[in-house]
């Protein structure tokens, strides 16, 4: 991605947390990223189409790490609940680290705006996420029980509020939040977590 473009992503993000949604303004990004207003307008056509990449730029940054994750069926089968969080960690952890992006995630993904675009998103960059969800809905048939909109709406835009809290100060950085987190988001999910008893 060329380097101007970045830089007016990441000066969105920033303003995004500075200012809000509607409080941002293209001159905000312009003063951020150090480029005109007319400059900005070459890369992107409007306020909304730059929000609306800015989206997909860090939607497809947590979907790269769980293509890097060494994920191991024999483990999710001994160890269920461990093999989620081994799944889990790396996503909050990202989201903490990273602070302009996760206020802004979360601010975009609660707006009026995100409902439209969400019908039209591409996520086939979750490709492998989606792969290890369909490895464990074999593996425990009872997770198809549950509509599995509202258990990733649940999991992930949960886990992205608490990282929020963490980057704001609300929460502590510690490893205690984190495994609170973990288990306030999971509290139930054990249960579908079991094989098929045999007949």
């Amino acid at each position: 991605m060329d380097d101007t473009r970045t830089r007016i992503i990441y000066a969105t993000m920033k303003a995004v947390r500075k200012h809000g949604l509607e409080g941002t303004r293209i001159q905000n990004v312009s003063d951020l990223a150090g480029v005109s207003p007319g400059a900005l307008y070459r890369y992107f056509e409007s306020k909304d189409q730059l929000i609306v990449e800015c989206f997909t730029y860090v939607d497809k940054q947590a979907a790269e790490i769980f293509e890097h994750l060494k994920f191991h069926p024999v483990t999710m089968l001994s160890d269920p609940m461990g093999a989620v969080k081994n799944l889990w960690r790396p996503y909050f952890r990202f989201w903490v680290a990273h602070p302009d992006e996760t206020v802004f995630y979360h601010r975009f993904r609660d707006s009026a705006f995100f409902p439209k675009y969400d019908k039209t998103r591409d996520v086939t960059y979750f490709k492998k996420f989606i792969r290890i969800v369909e490895l464990f809905k074999k593996a425990f048939p009872a997770l198809n029980q549950i509509n599995q909109d509202l258990l990733w709406l649940h999991v992930l835009t949960s886990t992205v509020m608490y990282a929020k809290y963490v980057v704001e100060g609300t929460l502590p950085n510690n490893r205690e939040t984190e495994d609170t987190v973990f288990q306030l988001l999971t509290t139930g999910l054990s249960g579908y977590l079991k094989g098929e008893k045999k007949k």
